[in-house]
């Protein structure tokens, strides 16, 4: 048990009640507990018998919907079949149970009743009666509409087929003792990708090599209309393409200098880890308006979903770069091969455990931004700007790290599953990603202090990271083993270090850049990283460090800052700003009213809308614009730069 565990119940204060009380709900909940398990059979390491075929329809894009076929091989008695609940990468139980319909269970062309568990939506019944070898289960999985309603994972140009959301499995195996053959048929003329190897192609309708469940899950597939195949790894043994799905022929235009910037993040990956775990890799990538976004790890590729015009409009689109495509292919070391043994579960039902995400996201940030400067796809001031923004969001925008740490906020997946939150700043949310990524930030700089230069997290993670070069069955590690990893490459007290970081109130994310030989400052010159994301929101990201306020499109106002100036004045989230000092507001005219507050002593006055009552509300702040950037600290080593350094 790491002390970041042994550390938490310091913040987690309950009402005193009496031990007869304590004791009766802790019988209780163990007996309840042990009713709802007793109904679904536990994973066993034990082979299930024969190949399960399944087959899905997805050429209905007009309507959306995916169409299942499974031949499931039986024995006589009872089997239950469970739709995946913890979807790696996710860590979460999100598995979308309420987009699965119209479930009819057959044996020999008789239907066959089924019946949902009594304590799990995900589990169901089928009495199998003697003399029936197999199954035959069909359903149709309804992808969202519109996004208000989920994922849009189908439109009229492309789909994004998971095959954990279109899929039904029996209990009581491991999901590797599970052998599947897939089959999909696609609209006419579709071309698709996916790291699943093909078999035998019918027309429209492909057939795959059999394969476990386990890697049947791990492996999407994207498929369109308008498609283009990048080699990103030209005579590599271990190939690496990107096979891209567009709304429209034209956003499909790639140049020569993108091209060569993300076959430089392939490089520079491989120089980093000294290792792949894959036998070939395909970033499935959409650029699209009408499918959603999408930014999720597979072993031998990845899901990557961004707006059409990432390519046509690339300067405006290169903060994507660290935080999707390097960071996602990052995972294929880091979460993938390489994964906390609280989140190895034997199947996708079993509850995962995420006390471990600051290194496997943490350090997957870290490294994606890192990769995108050594690929060239960032340069260095663009590097800076990026990481500027990071830092003052834990200097300036998170005081919720007065209450809750930086280990507790692993448990946001399962708390808020990425729900918006009234409050963030505040509540805060998955801080492991960010956060974690500046506490990395200053290991690196920890380590080369340490050693001169000799050494440096490059250093930990080919050790960590690169071992059995070219296998991809999955390595576990404990947060002990992290520890003696970071022993290994230079002695020192990682385990304090780590401590302050992951399991105390207010860690030193904003300071500890100070160890690369740069300092966070702020000035009235917008930091273009922050520039652009505001852009994208149509709002005014970069008001948060200052007058407390993250407004985004129309005004809508996404958060205010926990005992910030607007906060203190009595603002609240949720509300729309309308005027600023009586003109209508844009993120100009509330800037030039901050400038104005500067040199004087007149409050800001902000006419504001919340449902169907407007109110104005002076905000007495005079701190002017403040946007983040990093200067250097005259007469120190440039580690920044270093770290950055192609290799």
């Amino acid at each position: 048990m790491s002390k970041s565990r042994a550390f938490r119940p310091r913040f987690l204060r309950i009402a005193a009640v009496t031990g007869v009380a304590l004791l009766a709900a802790s019988v209780a909940g163990t007996a309840l507990a042990d009713a709802a398990d007793a109904h679904v059979p536990p994973p066993q390491d034990t082979p299930y018998v024969g190949t399960i075929k399944i087959h899905v329809d997805a050429s209905d894009t007009q309507q959306g919907i995916f169409r299942v076929h499974e031949t499931v091989p039986v024995q006589a008695g009872e089997l239950t079949l469970l739709y995946p609940k913890w979807i790696p990468g996710n860590h979460s139980p999100t598995g979308p149970i309420d987009k699965l319909a119209g479930l009819v269970v057959t044996a020999n062309g008789k239907p066959l009743t089924w019946t949902r568990d009594k304590y799990d939506v995900y589990a169901f019944k089928v009495d199998v009666p003697q003399g029936v070898a197999s199954i035959d289960v069909k359903f149709q999985y309804l992808s969202a509409r519109d996004r208000d309603e989920g994922p849009v994972e189908m439109t009229g140009d492309m789909l994004d087929l998971v095959w954990s959301k279109v899929s039904l499995y029996p209990a009581g195996h491991y999901s590797r003792d599970i052998t599947y053959q897939p089959s999909v048929t696609l609209p006419a003329g579709w071309q698709s990708g996916t790291a699943l190897e093909k078999a035998s192609q019918s027309g429209d309708t492909t057939t795959f090599k059999p394969t476990t469940y386990n890697t049947l899950v791990d492996s999407p597939m994207y498929a369109g209309r308008h498609f283009k195949r990048l080699d990103l790894a030209p005579g590599a043994k271990a190939p690496v393409h990107m096979d891209i799905f567009a709304d429209a022929p034209g956003d499909l235009e790639i140049t020569p200098r993108q091209l060569q910037g993300l076959r430089n993040v392939v490089a520079q990956a491989h120089k980093l880890f000294e290792s792949h775990h894959y036998d070939h890799y395909d970033f499935l990538f959409s650029v699209s308006d009408r499918l959603s976004g999408k930014g999720l790890e597979h072993h031998q590729s990845s899901e990557d979903g961004t707006r059409a015009d990432f390519f046509t409009k690339w300067e405006d689109n290169w903060p994507t770069i660290g935080g999707l495509l390097a960071h996602e292919y990052t995972h294929s070391w880091n979460g993938k091969f390489r994964r906390p043994a609280d989140l190895w579960t034997p199947n996708f039902n079993v509850p995962m455990g995420d006390s471990l995400l600051w290194v496997y996201e943490g350090g997957t940030q870290y490294w994606g931004y890192v990769l995108a400067a050594r690929s060239g796809l960032w340069t260095p001031d663009q590097f800076r700007q990026a990481i500027a923004f990071v830092a003052a969001d834990y200097d300036r925008n998170r005081p919720g790290f007065e209450w809750r740490t930086l280990e507790d906020t692993t448990n946001d997946p399962t708390i808020a599953q990425r729900a918006p939150l009234p409050y963030s700043s505040w509540q805060m949310s998955e801080e492991y990603y960010s956060a974690g990524q500046m506490m990395w930030l200053a290991a690196d700089a920890k380590i080369r202090a340490l050693t001169h230069g000799r050494q440096s997290l490059d250093t930990f993670a080919e050790n960590f990271f690169g071992v059995d070069d070219g296998s991809f069955v999955t390595k576990t590690y404990t947060y002990d083993d992290v520890v003696n990893a970071l022993n290994a490459v230079t002695k020192y007290d990682w385990a304090g270090f780590l401590h302050r970081y992951l399991d105390e109130p207010n860690p030193p994310l904003a300071s500890g850049i100070e160890d690369t030989g740069w300092k966070l400052v702020y000035t009235d010159q917008p930091n273009d990283f922050e520039k652009l994301r505001s852009k994208r929101y149509h709002g005014d990201v970069g008001a948060a460090f200052g007058i407390g306020l993250s407004i985004g499109k129309e005004g809508k106002i996404g958060d205010v800052r926990w005992n910030g100036p607007a906060f203190k004045a009595g603002i609240g989230s949720g509300e729309t700003l309308v005027a600023v000092d009586g003109q209508a507001y844009s993120s100009d005219v509330l800037k030039d009213a901050v400038k104005a507050a500067k040199d004087g002593k007149a409050p800001i006055e902000l006419l504001l809308k919340y449902q169907d009552k407007y109110r104005t509300v002076p905000v007495d702040y005079h701190g002017g614009l403040q946007y983040p950037h990093l200067e250097r600290i005259k007469g120190t080593p440039d580690c920044l730069s270093q770290i950055i350094k192609a290799k």
